[in-house]
Protein backbone atom coordinates (compact mmCIF):
# COMPACT_ATOMS: atom_id res chain seq x y z
CA UNK A 1 0.00 0.00 0.00
CA UNK A 2 0.91 3.26 -0.78
CA UNK A 3 0.42 6.38 1.74
CA UNK A 4 0.57 10.30 0.43
CA UNK A 5 0.66 13.03 2.38
CA UNK A 6 -1.18 16.48 1.87
CA UNK A 7 0.71 19.06 3.25
CA UNK A 8 -1.13 21.75 5.48
CA UNK A 9 0.88 24.84 5.46
CA UNK A 10 -1.53 27.27 8.14
CA UNK A 11 0.98 28.13 10.67
CA UNK A 12 -0.21 26.89 14.24
CA UNK A 13 0.09 29.83 15.85
CA UNK A 14 1.27 30.76 18.97
CA UNK A 15 4.21 28.48 17.62
CA UNK A 16 4.42 30.12 14.02
CA UNK A 17 5.33 26.71 12.26
CA UNK A 18 2.76 23.74 10.21
CA UNK A 19 1.15 21.62 12.25
CA UNK A 20 3.69 18.41 11.05
CA UNK A 21 6.89 19.77 12.97
CA UNK A 22 5.21 20.40 16.37
CA UNK A 23 6.02 17.92 18.78
CA UNK A 24 3.39 15.11 20.53
CA UNK A 25 4.42 12.78 23.26
CA UNK A 26 7.94 13.61 22.53
CA UNK A 27 8.13 13.29 18.56
CA UNK A 28 7.45 15.35 15.47
CA UNK A 29 3.87 14.50 14.17
CA UNK A 30 5.34 13.76 11.21
CA UNK A 31 6.96 10.86 12.57
CA UNK A 32 4.17 9.40 14.77
CA UNK A 33 2.37 9.00 11.38
CA UNK A 34 5.03 7.59 9.79
CA UNK A 35 5.82 5.43 12.85
CA UNK A 36 2.31 4.11 12.83
CA UNK A 37 1.96 3.82 9.45
CA UNK A 38 5.20 1.67 8.79
CA UNK A 39 3.55 -1.87 9.22
CA UNK A 40 0.99 -1.11 6.99
CA UNK A 41 2.79 0.39 3.55
CA UNK A 42 5.58 -0.32 1.66
CA UNK A 43 6.08 3.12 -0.23
CA UNK A 44 4.97 7.27 0.71
CA UNK A 45 5.26 10.67 -1.00
CA UNK A 46 4.23 14.01 0.34
CA UNK A 47 2.35 16.67 -1.70
CA UNK A 48 2.01 20.43 -1.16
CA UNK A 49 -1.50 20.36 -2.36
CA UNK A 50 -4.59 18.31 -3.89
CA UNK A 51 -3.78 19.72 -7.76
CA UNK A 52 -0.09 18.46 -7.50
CA UNK A 53 -1.05 15.17 -5.92
CA UNK A 54 -3.42 13.94 -8.42
CA UNK A 55 -1.15 15.06 -11.19
CA UNK A 56 1.23 13.15 -10.55
CA UNK A 57 -0.26 9.99 -8.47
CA UNK A 58 -3.07 9.70 -11.03
CA UNK A 59 -0.05 7.69 -13.21
CA UNK A 60 0.32 5.03 -9.92
CA UNK A 61 -2.91 3.39 -9.65
CA UNK A 62 -2.50 1.09 -6.28
CA UNK A 63 -3.78 0.74 -3.19
CA UNK A 64 -3.07 4.29 -2.10
CA UNK A 65 -4.43 5.96 1.62
CA UNK A 66 -4.33 9.89 1.45
CA UNK A 67 -4.55 12.32 4.40
CA UNK A 68 -3.48 15.64 5.47
CA UNK A 69 -0.14 15.77 7.70
CA UNK A 70 -1.96 17.77 10.22
CA UNK A 71 -3.91 14.57 11.32
CA UNK A 72 -3.54 13.23 15.04
CA UNK A 73 -4.59 9.80 15.60
CA UNK A 74 -3.50 6.62 17.73
CA UNK A 75 -2.77 2.93 16.65
CA UNK A 76 -6.20 1.63 17.29
CA UNK A 77 -7.54 4.19 15.25
CA UNK A 78 -5.34 3.49 12.30
CA UNK A 79 -6.26 -0.50 12.44
CA UNK A 80 -9.43 0.37 12.73
CA UNK A 81 -10.01 2.27 9.80
CA UNK A 82 -7.31 -0.07 7.42
CA UNK A 83 -8.65 -2.96 8.25
CA UNK A 84 -12.15 -2.12 7.46
CA UNK A 85 -11.32 -0.03 4.00
CA UNK A 86 -9.41 -3.36 2.92
CA UNK A 87 -11.79 -5.51 3.80
CA UNK A 88 -14.69 -3.41 2.12
CA UNK A 89 -12.87 -3.14 -0.60
CA UNK A 90 -13.79 0.38 -2.08
CA UNK A 91 -12.67 3.90 -2.12
CA UNK A 92 -14.01 5.36 1.49
CA UNK A 93 -13.50 8.48 3.54
CA UNK A 94 -13.20 8.80 7.04
CA UNK A 95 -16.21 9.74 8.78
CA UNK A 96 -17.63 10.25 12.21
CA UNK A 97 -21.43 10.29 13.34
CA UNK A 98 -22.54 13.94 14.20
CA UNK A 99 -23.23 12.07 17.81
CA UNK A 100 -19.63 10.78 18.54
CA UNK A 101 -18.79 12.72 21.77
CA UNK A 102 -15.34 12.71 21.82
CA UNK A 103 -15.59 14.56 18.12
CA UNK A 104 -18.37 16.78 18.85
CA UNK A 105 -16.99 17.84 22.05
CA UNK A 106 -13.34 18.11 21.90
CA UNK A 107 -12.72 17.88 18.12
CA UNK A 108 -14.97 19.84 16.35
CA UNK A 109 -14.48 23.07 18.23
CA UNK A 110 -11.96 25.52 16.59
CA UNK A 111 -11.93 23.32 13.34
CA UNK A 112 -12.32 24.31 10.03
CA UNK A 113 -11.63 21.17 8.11
CA UNK A 114 -14.09 18.96 9.71
CA UNK A 115 -16.66 18.87 7.18
CA UNK A 116 -20.70 18.27 8.10
CA UNK A 117 -22.41 16.34 5.51
CA UNK A 118 -25.89 15.61 7.21
CA UNK A 119 -25.63 13.26 9.61
CA UNK A 120 -22.15 12.76 9.66
CA UNK A 121 -18.56 14.41 10.05
CA UNK A 122 -16.17 14.08 7.10
CA UNK A 123 -12.14 14.33 7.57
CA UNK A 124 -9.39 14.29 5.34
CA UNK A 125 -8.40 11.08 4.81
CA UNK A 126 -9.13 8.15 2.18
CA UNK A 127 -8.80 4.48 1.51
CA UNK A 128 -8.11 4.18 -2.85
CA UNK A 129 -7.48 0.58 -3.63
CA UNK A 130 -6.88 1.51 -6.70
CA UNK A 131 -5.33 4.73 -6.73
CA UNK A 132 -6.40 8.87 -6.23
CA UNK A 133 -8.38 8.78 -9.46
CA UNK A 134 -10.99 6.98 -7.04
CA UNK A 135 -10.73 10.08 -4.87
CA UNK A 136 -14.43 11.52 -6.21
CA UNK A 137 -16.41 8.00 -5.78
CA UNK A 138 -15.22 7.69 -2.52
CA UNK A 139 -18.13 6.91 0.14
CA UNK A 140 -18.06 7.74 3.90
CA UNK A 141 -17.38 5.12 6.41
CA UNK A 142 -17.85 5.67 9.60
CA UNK A 143 -14.98 4.77 12.52
CA UNK A 144 -16.63 5.37 16.13
CA UNK A 145 -13.91 6.82 18.86
CA UNK A 146 -15.54 4.50 21.48
CA UNK A 147 -15.36 7.63 23.62
CA UNK A 148 -15.71 6.89 27.52
CA UNK A 149 -16.82 9.67 29.85
CA UNK A 150 -14.21 10.73 32.82
CA UNK A 151 -14.02 13.77 35.49
CA UNK A 152 -11.53 14.71 37.43
CA UNK A 153 -13.00 17.01 39.89
CA UNK A 154 -16.14 18.70 40.84
CA UNK A 155 -16.55 21.99 39.83
CA UNK A 156 -18.28 23.68 42.82
CA UNK A 157 -21.39 26.39 42.02
CA UNK A 158 -19.66 29.79 43.18
CA UNK A 159 -17.15 28.93 40.85
CA UNK A 160 -18.29 28.31 37.27
CA UNK A 161 -22.09 29.26 35.62
CA UNK A 162 -23.09 25.31 35.93
CA UNK A 163 -22.40 23.49 38.47
CA UNK A 164 -21.03 19.55 38.08
CA UNK A 165 -17.64 16.90 37.22
CA UNK A 166 -14.91 18.41 35.13
CA UNK A 167 -15.42 15.15 32.71
CA UNK A 168 -13.62 14.88 29.62
CA UNK A 169 -14.64 12.46 26.26
CA UNK A 170 -11.71 9.89 25.92
CA UNK A 171 -11.95 8.00 22.52
CA UNK A 172 -10.47 4.34 22.65
CA UNK A 173 -9.80 4.92 18.95
CA UNK A 174 -8.29 9.13 18.83
CA UNK A 175 -8.46 11.12 16.37
CA UNK A 176 -7.85 15.38 16.39
CA UNK A 177 -7.38 17.55 13.28
CA UNK A 178 -4.66 20.03 14.45
CA UNK A 179 -5.47 23.10 13.82
CA UNK A 180 -5.23 25.37 17.06
CA UNK A 181 -2.90 24.91 20.12
CA UNK A 182 -5.90 24.23 21.88
CA UNK A 183 -6.05 20.87 19.55
CA UNK A 184 -2.61 20.18 20.75
CA UNK A 185 -3.61 20.13 24.62
CA UNK A 186 -6.50 17.40 23.24
CA UNK A 187 -3.90 15.16 21.43
CA UNK A 188 -1.14 15.28 24.03
CA UNK A 189 -2.97 15.13 27.36
CA UNK A 190 -6.28 14.20 26.75
CA UNK A 191 -6.00 11.59 23.66
CA UNK A 192 -2.68 11.03 24.40
CA UNK A 193 -1.52 10.37 27.93
CA UNK A 194 -5.18 9.94 29.74
CA UNK A 195 -6.57 8.32 27.18
CA UNK A 196 -3.39 5.77 27.38
CA UNK A 197 -3.75 5.78 30.78
CA UNK A 198 -7.74 5.05 30.82
CA UNK A 199 -7.07 2.34 28.10
CA UNK A 200 -4.87 0.46 30.66
CA UNK A 201 -7.42 0.48 33.28
CA UNK A 202 -10.17 -0.76 31.10
CA UNK A 203 -7.43 -3.45 30.38
CA UNK A 204 -7.00 -4.14 33.92
CA UNK A 205 -10.52 -4.46 35.04
CA UNK A 206 -11.47 -6.89 32.09
CA UNK A 207 -8.26 -8.84 31.98
CA UNK A 208 -8.03 -10.89 35.29
CA UNK A 209 -4.76 -12.52 34.15
CA UNK A 210 -2.80 -8.84 33.20
CA UNK A 211 -4.29 -7.50 37.19
CA UNK A 212 -3.46 -10.95 38.23
CA UNK A 213 0.02 -10.31 37.16
CA UNK A 214 0.24 -7.00 38.29
CA UNK A 215 -0.19 -7.93 41.62
CA UNK A 216 2.35 -10.45 41.66
CA UNK A 217 4.81 -8.22 40.41
CA UNK A 218 3.98 -5.36 43.31
CA UNK A 219 4.59 -8.44 46.06
CA UNK A 220 8.10 -9.11 43.99
CA UNK A 221 9.06 -5.48 44.32
CA UNK A 222 7.55 -4.49 47.35
CA UNK A 223 5.64 -1.54 45.42
CA UNK A 224 2.14 -0.26 45.42
CA UNK A 225 0.22 -1.93 42.90
CA UNK A 226 0.47 1.35 40.02
CA UNK A 227 4.19 2.16 41.02
CA UNK A 228 5.14 -1.73 39.28
CA UNK A 229 7.71 -1.78 36.60
CA UNK A 230 4.25 -2.90 34.36
CA UNK A 231 2.82 -0.02 34.97
CA UNK A 232 5.80 2.55 35.40
CA UNK A 233 8.56 1.86 32.49
CA UNK A 234 11.70 3.84 33.11
CA UNK A 235 15.14 4.15 30.54
CA UNK A 236 18.56 3.41 31.09
CA UNK A 237 20.75 4.98 33.06
CA UNK A 238 18.24 7.05 35.28
CA UNK A 239 18.49 8.45 38.04
CA UNK A 240 15.64 8.20 40.65
CA UNK A 241 16.28 9.50 43.98
CA UNK A 242 14.03 6.52 46.86
CA UNK A 243 11.77 9.25 48.40
CA UNK A 244 10.35 10.31 44.49
CA UNK A 245 6.70 8.92 44.22
CA UNK A 246 5.74 7.32 40.60
CA UNK A 247 2.37 6.26 39.76
CA UNK A 248 1.71 4.74 37.07
CA UNK A 249 0.82 4.35 33.62
CA UNK A 250 3.88 6.08 33.02
CA UNK A 251 7.01 6.53 30.64
CA UNK A 252 9.88 7.78 31.80
CA UNK A 253 12.78 8.08 29.24
CA UNK A 254 16.90 7.51 29.12
CA UNK A 255 19.29 9.79 31.16
CA UNK A 256 16.46 10.56 33.61
CA UNK A 257 16.93 12.25 37.07
CA UNK A 258 14.73 12.91 39.74
CA UNK A 259 15.38 13.96 42.78
CA UNK A 260 13.93 14.07 46.29
CA UNK A 261 10.16 14.02 47.20
CA UNK A 262 8.97 14.20 43.27
CA UNK A 263 5.84 13.36 42.79
CA UNK A 264 4.65 11.92 38.96
CA UNK A 265 1.06 10.51 38.64
CA UNK A 266 0.61 9.04 34.70
CA UNK A 267 3.22 11.23 33.12
CA UNK A 268 5.23 10.84 29.84
CA UNK A 269 9.30 11.98 30.26
CA UNK A 270 11.43 12.54 27.14
CA UNK A 271 15.24 11.76 27.29
CA UNK A 272 17.59 13.76 29.53
CA UNK A 273 15.22 15.36 31.82
CA UNK A 274 16.27 16.53 35.57
CA UNK A 275 13.07 16.79 38.01
CA UNK A 276 14.44 18.49 40.96
CA UNK A 277 13.69 17.48 44.26
CA UNK A 278 9.65 18.55 45.79
CA UNK A 279 8.39 19.19 41.62
CA UNK A 280 5.19 17.81 40.75
CA UNK A 281 3.59 16.31 37.76
CA UNK A 282 0.23 14.91 37.03
CA UNK A 283 -0.93 13.70 33.63
CA UNK A 284 1.80 15.91 31.91
CA UNK A 285 4.28 15.27 29.08
CA UNK A 286 7.58 16.44 29.48
CA UNK A 287 10.37 16.33 25.96
CA UNK A 288 13.64 15.54 25.54
CA UNK A 289 16.58 18.16 27.57
CA UNK A 290 13.85 19.61 29.94
CA UNK A 291 14.83 21.09 33.34
CA UNK A 292 12.38 21.36 36.05
CA UNK A 293 14.10 22.93 39.01
CA UNK A 294 12.47 22.18 42.65
CA UNK A 295 8.77 22.88 43.49
CA UNK A 296 8.22 23.44 40.07
CA UNK A 297 4.41 21.57 39.21
CA UNK A 298 2.74 20.47 35.99
CA UNK A 299 -0.76 19.45 35.56
CA UNK A 300 -1.93 18.30 32.44
CA UNK A 301 0.83 20.12 30.54
CA UNK A 302 2.47 19.58 28.03
CA UNK A 303 6.32 21.14 27.63
CA UNK A 304 8.36 20.54 24.58
CA UNK A 305 12.06 19.80 24.20
CA UNK A 306 14.45 22.10 25.78
CA UNK A 307 12.61 23.79 28.29
CA UNK A 308 12.84 24.89 31.49
CA UNK A 309 10.46 25.69 33.93
CA UNK A 310 11.69 27.47 37.08
CA UNK A 311 11.23 26.90 40.86
CA UNK A 312 7.78 27.54 42.65
CA UNK A 313 6.10 27.70 38.91
CA UNK A 314 2.60 26.30 38.03
CA UNK A 315 1.38 25.10 34.77
CA UNK A 316 -2.01 23.82 34.41
CA UNK A 317 -3.69 22.72 31.18
CA UNK A 318 -1.06 24.39 29.35
CA UNK A 319 0.91 23.55 25.88
CA UNK A 320 4.91 25.19 25.82
CA UNK A 321 6.75 25.01 23.20
CA UNK A 322 10.56 24.20 22.44
CA UNK A 323 13.68 26.13 24.01
CA UNK A 324 11.57 28.17 25.99
CA UNK A 325 12.21 29.73 29.99
CA UNK A 326 9.22 29.89 32.35
CA UNK A 327 10.71 32.23 35.05
CA UNK A 328 10.09 31.72 38.82
CA UNK A 329 7.33 31.82 40.71
CA UNK A 330 4.67 32.10 37.51
CA UNK A 331 1.33 31.08 37.59
CA UNK A 332 -0.70 29.76 34.30
CA UNK A 333 -4.88 30.37 35.62
CA UNK A 334 -6.73 28.12 33.99
CA UNK A 335 -10.33 29.15 34.67
CA UNK A 336 -12.52 32.64 34.38
CA UNK A 337 -13.67 33.40 38.17
CA UNK A 338 -16.25 35.37 36.38
CA UNK A 339 -17.63 32.50 34.29
CA UNK A 340 -17.63 34.21 31.11
CA UNK A 341 -16.68 31.85 27.91
CA UNK A 342 -13.30 31.41 27.41
CA UNK A 343 -11.82 32.28 23.85
CA UNK A 344 -8.83 30.62 21.80
CA UNK A 345 -7.61 30.79 18.11
CA UNK A 346 -9.22 28.81 15.52
CA UNK A 347 -7.82 27.35 12.15
CA UNK A 348 -8.92 30.77 10.84
CA UNK A 349 -7.24 32.67 13.53
CA UNK A 350 -10.33 33.94 14.92
CA UNK A 351 -11.35 33.81 18.59
CA UNK A 352 -13.97 31.05 19.09
CA UNK A 353 -15.49 30.03 22.24
CA UNK A 354 -13.58 26.92 23.53
CA UNK A 355 -15.73 24.59 25.15
CA UNK A 356 -14.08 23.57 27.92
CA UNK A 357 -14.69 25.07 31.02
CA UNK A 358 -11.48 24.92 32.51
CA UNK A 359 -7.87 25.82 30.07
CA UNK A 360 -4.76 26.97 30.72
CA UNK A 361 -2.59 29.32 28.43
CA UNK A 362 0.36 28.45 25.62
CA UNK A 363 3.70 29.34 24.79
CA UNK A 364 5.50 29.48 21.80
CA UNK A 365 8.84 28.51 21.15
CA UNK A 366 11.93 30.15 22.06
CA UNK A 367 10.52 32.89 24.38
CA UNK A 368 11.65 34.02 27.40
CA UNK A 369 9.20 35.22 30.17
CA UNK A 370 10.54 36.99 34.01
CA UNK A 371 9.83 35.96 37.23
CA UNK A 372 6.61 36.28 38.92
CA UNK A 373 4.04 36.49 36.29
CA UNK A 374 0.20 35.69 35.82
CA UNK A 375 -1.19 34.65 32.70
CA UNK A 376 -4.59 34.91 32.32
CA UNK A 377 -6.65 31.61 30.48
CA UNK A 378 -6.48 30.87 27.00
CA UNK A 379 -4.00 33.46 26.34
CA UNK A 380 -0.72 32.89 24.10
CA UNK A 381 2.57 34.38 24.03
CA UNK A 382 4.12 33.96 20.49
CA UNK A 383 7.22 32.30 19.82
CA UNK A 384 10.23 34.86 20.48
CA UNK A 385 8.96 36.67 22.44
CA UNK A 386 10.77 38.37 25.87
CA UNK A 387 8.62 39.38 28.35
CA UNK A 388 9.96 41.14 31.70
CA UNK A 389 7.51 41.94 34.54
CA UNK A 390 7.09 45.21 35.31
CA UNK A 391 4.09 47.73 37.04
CA UNK A 392 2.71 47.93 34.00
CA UNK A 393 2.95 44.54 32.74
CA UNK A 394 2.35 41.44 35.75
CA UNK A 395 -0.75 40.45 34.45
CA UNK A 396 -1.20 38.86 30.75
CA UNK A 397 -4.68 39.77 30.02
CA UNK A 398 -4.60 39.67 26.29
CA UNK A 399 -2.20 37.42 23.80
CA UNK A 400 1.36 39.32 23.37
CA UNK A 401 3.03 38.99 19.80
CA UNK A 402 6.41 38.94 18.70
CA UNK A 403 6.23 42.95 18.08
CA UNK A 404 4.89 43.49 21.82
CA UNK A 405 8.32 41.66 23.26
CA UNK A 406 10.07 43.56 25.70
CA UNK A 407 13.62 42.71 23.63
CA UNK A 408 13.33 45.62 21.40
CA UNK A 409 13.46 48.04 24.15
CA UNK A 410 16.80 46.74 24.71
CA UNK A 411 17.86 46.17 20.94
CA UNK A 412 20.91 48.33 21.07
CA UNK A 413 22.26 46.35 23.97
CA UNK A 414 20.72 42.77 23.27
CA UNK A 415 20.28 40.81 20.50
CA UNK A 416 17.57 38.14 20.14
CA UNK A 417 16.71 36.34 16.95
CA UNK A 418 13.48 36.04 15.64
CA UNK A 419 13.92 32.20 14.65
CA UNK A 420 10.19 31.72 14.41
CA UNK A 421 8.51 34.32 12.49
CA UNK A 422 5.14 34.50 11.30
CA UNK A 423 4.00 33.12 7.69
CA UNK A 424 4.58 35.40 5.08
CA UNK A 425 1.85 33.71 3.02
CA UNK A 426 -1.08 36.50 2.01
CA UNK A 427 -4.01 35.64 4.69
CA UNK A 428 -6.74 35.47 1.57
CA UNK A 429 -4.24 32.70 -0.31
CA UNK A 430 -4.86 30.88 3.26
CA UNK A 431 -8.30 31.47 3.33
CA UNK A 432 -9.14 29.88 -0.13
CA UNK A 433 -7.46 26.52 0.51
CA UNK A 434 -10.34 24.48 2.09
CA UNK A 435 -11.02 24.75 -1.39
CA UNK A 436 -8.61 22.10 -2.50
CA UNK A 437 -10.94 19.61 -0.73
CA UNK A 438 -12.54 17.37 -3.25
CA UNK A 439 -16.10 17.93 -3.70
CA UNK A 440 -17.92 15.21 -4.89
CA UNK A 441 -20.91 17.61 -6.41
Amino acid sequence: MRRVAIEEPRFIPPFNEPARRITLQNRPLWLHQRDLFAPYIQSEIEFPDWEIARQFESRNPVETIIHRDNLYFNEAFLKEFIQRAQAGGKPVQLAFSAEDPAIVQHVLPLSTQLVRDGDLFLAEMWYLPNGIDELDAAEPMIVDTESRERGYYHIPPYSASTAGDLVYQLPKKAFVIIESWVHIFIADILFGIFTYGVNIEDDINTNWTLKTSILFRAIIEQKPFLSTSTLVKIGKNSNIHPTAKITGPAIIGDNVDIGAGVVIDACIIGNNVTIAQGASLHISVVGDGCFLPFRSALFMTTVMERTMIAQNTCLQLCVVGRDSFIGAGSTFTDTSVLTAPIRALNGRDELEEVPLRVIGGCVGHHCHLGSGLVIYPARIVESDVILIPSEQRSYIRKNVMFEESDHHSFRANFEHPQLYPRQEKPEEDLEDLPSLIPNKN
